[in-house]
């Protein structure tokens, strides 16, 4: 890694004390009052040198998705970011449902995500994924994406409900097909344009006390 500034090596100190302390990440504006900068613009061209340099990761698309690496943070902390329905949607307050304060953390073996970055995890209500190994209580890990492979287990964001689901995605003629992995029940059938994929599945962590 590159040689820290005084101010980029602030900036991590205040990172890993605010994180440490409160349990989850700041947001740009934290990072720009607690390292005593002048505006969120200048938070941000030192945050996008230290990710270059190594010393963080980004979930651009989340709030609060600054990570630390190496000497600096834990590789294996994931955030919790809410629960998501795996049964009927869930209704949420707005599109950026996963733009939160991470309710919780879980700590994870770095090889269990290999490669993949800015990793989250959400808790699933429901039964509907059942037949994929995705039950009620269940965590999932997920990586942030706009679109899937057909047959990719999904968290979806319905805007024509205003609602969020864990599904299956079928891309069929003029429609998409959200499909539950439990035979007692239907799937569900949107407009391509009110369908906005949030995330797909790449792990469960399976709660076996229940």
């Amino acid at each position: 890694m590159e040689t820290l500034t005084p101010k980029r090596k602030q900036i991590l100190d205040f990172v890993a004390a605010f994180i440490r302390e409160r349990g989850y990440a700041p947001s740009v504006r934290d990072v720009a009052v607690g390292a005593d900068m002048a505006s969120s613009n200048a938070a941000h061209f030192h945050l996008d040198i230290l990710e270059k340099q190594g010393y963080i990761k980004r979930a651009r698309d989340i709030s609060r998705g600054i990570a630390l690496t190496g000497q600096y943070g834990d590789a294996g902390s994931i955030p919790v970011l809410g629960t998501i329905a795996a049964g009927q949607p869930i209704p949420v307050p707005s599109a950026d449902a996963w733009s939160v304060v991470p309710e919780d953390t879980v700590r994870l073996p770095e090889d269990l995500t290999g490669s993949l970055e800015n990793i989250y995890a959400l808790r699933v209500k429901g039964t509907s994924m059942i037949d994929s190994m995705i039950d009620d209580g269940d965590i999932v890990l997920m990586q942030p994406a706009t679109t899937v492979e057909n047959g990719e287990v999904a968290a979806v964001w319905l805007k024509d409900r205003q609602e969020v689901t864990l599904k299956k995605i079928y891309r069929e003629r003029g429609r998409i097909c959200l499909k539950p992995a439990n035979k007692q029940m239907k799937p569900i059938y949107c407009k391509p344009d009110d369908v906005e994929i949030q995330g797909k599945v790449v792990a469960v962590l399976r709660k076996f006390t229940r």
